[in-house]
């Protein structure tokens, strides 16, 4: 036979088209809300009113009569424990004796119909007793401040600790600023829902949008009081997630109410309560101060990071990690002082959003560099690349920098890229103009402006997680052909894992076909979808499934060939010198299967005094230059360009890549110029997309962007994780661009008009 040299389609480097890609653009993909049972009821929650207060009692008769209702649950029915949490169990699954936040789940209804359901939900009596509500999270450590968990000595959830070089520095040149970032929601177009399928046996099966199936398991098993065998989870259409699944919202509530009622159960959130029904992003208070040669050339840096964490502590706890050791930056700082809290109040809820602690602090440290780099009469792009972590460098927790850190080139890249056209003196298109559509502005106090961010980002969990993921790579023949399914429990919420997987199958295995089983529970847990780590982790272990796969089928091949020399190519058994031996399908007399489970190197705690240790695993890095128009005279913006560089190690999928950066980065101008959830007095006043304003197509400017891809020697294939970077930085650089063309400090996001105007 001769040789031949094959390349499977759509492997790593490739851009596959997404199987749920067209399903998705026609309306045609069924989403968790979708989803139906013949004999199915609907459950309904009943969520508290107040912030803060004490359940005196609870009267359901009325409810209970309404004909069509087949149940009314409190947590006097919780069977198990009624506490669930992703770091401390202190979240009821149903409010039991007190409520701690606007919104928390009181009681539940299932009927024969939703509206049913919510007619019964109304005539539920709830005798409340209002107790005063921490909502200051800047008192909510104060001697006086009533204690949202009685159980606790204060309303601390953590604080942290970072100290490194000279305890008490001195520089010539000293900056410093406060800064403070609104609450911001995922803002994920898919409501919360799923559906509880009784299985007879006092078992359940539960089919839920969500990122975390196996997290989620175990703490539904707590409530329900029964082991993970008898509850099954599998996936359902998610429709964005961004860390607002990471916590259970209908899970719990579906199960309790299928198993009382013995029939399925169907959950779906309406938009307001889905503001209510899943944690935001930390508000934050920061205080900063930078002390520098007059060149600019940083000696030390002090923070002081508060992060609201609401009523229960959910991943506060890794946030504040995160806002703590990353907290300054991507730059060469010798001696480091930092401390962050997470606070519990009554606010609502808040947990994992995408860039997870990075994204406040990034707007406090870009603008102070920004600040810093006018004091000397640096360029503000020098300035950045002079103080920029090159790899070798140790950042604030000493931790060695052992890959490529391209602080310098990223900023300096994005820079050279071309500037959008000055805008025409006459003959002006107004609606390229900030509030131009609306004819209230033909150019006159329209300003512009260009602003500068670079930042970076932990990959993976961090300070001693056991973060895994575990992959069962099976290959057999299916009608005389080679067929590969790949089954792990990794989240596809709509970042094109599923491609990826099928990338790294094709490209280990060469087998064209390849099946992504559905997730699900059945295997081992895949980990979160978040903290961009599922194509670092779940990639990882696909691969190493894969090549526990290739050695077996070339162990077979082996004995039937009676040589060792042997490589997969293109489904055909090839010798080391390129002869054609045998196809795959002569040695796949019956099915290959491996499961494996992987694991990153190590991460380690920090030292909880001086805040030193190698506490993440890996690093990536981003920039971003954002060209703006303000009208100065009403407060409008309008971005212009918004343009970036980004680090990825290796683009497994250069489209997927593109579309997350893109994704990002309207998230971080969200933040910037918008997103906001309003909360007075602990309770929410705009729970609605009419009120909370999230960027569309038409606020997106054209982007610019260049790909690095400098190979992580640790990681799979090389990669770093691409999701979060482009969020963290985008947000910063439009606000520097707003200062550039105001000359206004804003220490605030989202910039309001009326911060501009100064009314």
């Amino acid at each position: 036979m001769t040789s031949t040299e094959t390349k499977s389609a759509g492997v790593i480097g490739d851009s596959p088209l997404r199987p749920d890609g067209t399903l998705k653009v026609t309306g045609e993909f069924a989403y968790a809300s979708d989803l139906w049972h013949d004999d199915m009821v609907w459950g309904v929650t009943l969520r508290s009113p107040h912030p803060h207060a004490r359940i005196r009692g609870i009267d359901i008769t009325e409810a209970l009569a309404l004909p069509g209702v087949s149940a009314v649950l409190t947590a006097a029915d919780v069977p198990g424990e009624n506490a669930v949490g992703l770091e401390h169990l202190d979240t009821p699954a149903l409010a039991d004796g007190v409520v701690r936040y606007q919104g928390e789940p009181v009681a539940l209804v299932a009927a024969d119909h939703p509206e049913t359901a919510r007619r019964a939900a109304k005539r539920i009596r709830v005798d409340y007793e209002e107790l005063t509500a921490v909502t200051d999270p800047r008192r909510a450590l104060d001697d006086d401040a009533p204690l949202v968990h009685r159980t606790r000595d204060d309303n601390l959830v953590r604080a942290m600790q970072i100290r490194r070089g000279d305890p008490e520095p001195t520089a010539p040149v000293v900056v410093a600023l406060d800064f403070e970032v609104g609450m911001q929601d995922q803002a994920f177009l898919g409501p919360e829902a799923g559906l509880a399928v009784p299985d007879g046996e006092g078992g359940v099966d539960l089919y839920v949008a969500t990122q975390w199936l196996h997290v989620d398991q175990r703490q539904i098993c707590r409530v329900l009081g029964l082991p993970p065998e008898q509850v099954r989870l599998s996936l359902a259409g998610v429709g964005g997630a961004f860390g607002g699944r990471e916590d259970l919202s209908m899970h719990v509530h579906a199960c309790l109410l299928a198993l009382h009622t013995g029939k399925p159960v169907k959950m779906s959130y309406a938009r307001d309560e889905s503001f209510f029904g899943h944690v935001h992003r930390h508000p934050a208070w920061l205080r900063y101060e930078f002390g520098a040669e007059p060149d600019g050339t940083l000696v030390y840096a002090k923070a002081d990071i508060l992060f609201d964490g609401g009523a229960y502590a959910s991943s506060t706890g890794a946030v504040v990690g995160n806002g703590g050791t990353l907290g300054l930056g991507p730059y060469r700082i010798p001696s480091v002082q930092v401390d962050a809290r997470g606070v519990y109040t009554n606010n609502p809820p808040c947990g994992a959003m995408r860039g997870f602690g990075c994204v406040q602090a990034a707007f406090a440290h870009e603008a102070l560099m920004d600040e810093l780099a006018d004091t000397v009469g640096v360029d503000r792009v020098e300035i950045r690349a002079r103080n920029g972590m090159r790899e070798g460098d140790h950042n604030i927790t000493g931790q060695l920098i052992d890959s490529a850190a391209p602080v310098a080139e990223l900023i300096e890249t994005v820079r050279d890229m071309p500037l959008p056209p000055d805008r025409p003196e006459s003959d002006v298109d107004i609606r390229d103009l900030p509030g131009g559509v609306s004819n209230t502005t033909h150019g006159e106090g329209v300003v512009r402006g260009i602003g500068y961010a670079v930042t970076y980002k932990n990959v993976g969990f961090s300070e001693g997680f056991d973060d895994y993921s575990t992959a069962r790579v099976r290959l057999e023949l299916t009608a005389g052909e080679p067929v590969v399914t790949v089954h792990t429990a990794a989240a596809e919420v709509g970042q094109g894992l599923i491609t990826v997987e099928q990338q790294i199958c094709r490209t280990e295995l060469g087998v064209e076909r390849v099946v992504v089983h559905p997730k699900d529970t059945g295997v081992g847990s895949g980990g979160s979808t978040s903290a961009s780590r599922q194509t670092y982790v779940t990639g990882g272990a696909v691969k190493a499934a894969c090549e526990a796969v290739r050695a077996s089928v070339l162990a077979r091949a082996a004995a039937v060939l009676g040589r060792s020399d042997l490589r997969l190519d293109g489904e055909k058994i090839v010798a080391v010198t390129g002869e054609v031996l045998a196809g795959l399908a002569d040695v796949l007399d019956e099915a290959v299967e491996e499961t494996v489970e992987w694991r990153h190197r190590p991460t380690h705690e920090i030292d909880p005094v001086t805040g030193q240790g190698d506490a993440h695993v890996q690093y990536a890095f981003s920039a971003h230059r954002a060209v703006v128009d303000v009208d100065v005279e009403l407060g409008l913006v309008k971005v212009v360009a918004l343009d970036t560089a980004q680090d990825v190690g290796k683009a497994i999928n250069p489209d997927a890549v593109i579309g997350q950066i893109q994704g990002g980065s309207a998230q971080g101008m969200g933040l910037a110029l918008m997103e906001e959830v309003i909360v007075t007095d602990g309770r929410v006043r705009n729970p609605s997309f009419t009120d909370y304003l999230i960027p569309t197509i038409l606020d997106m400017p054209p982007m610019q962007i260049k790909v690095l891809e400098y190979a992580d020697p640790h990681a799979p294939y090389g990669v770093r994780g691409v999701g979060e970077p482009p969020t963290i930085s985008s947000g910063p650089a439009v606000a520097a661009a707003i200062r550039a063309a105001t000359g206004k400090a804003l220490r605030r996001v989202p910039v309001r008009p009326e911060h501009i105007t100064g009314t």
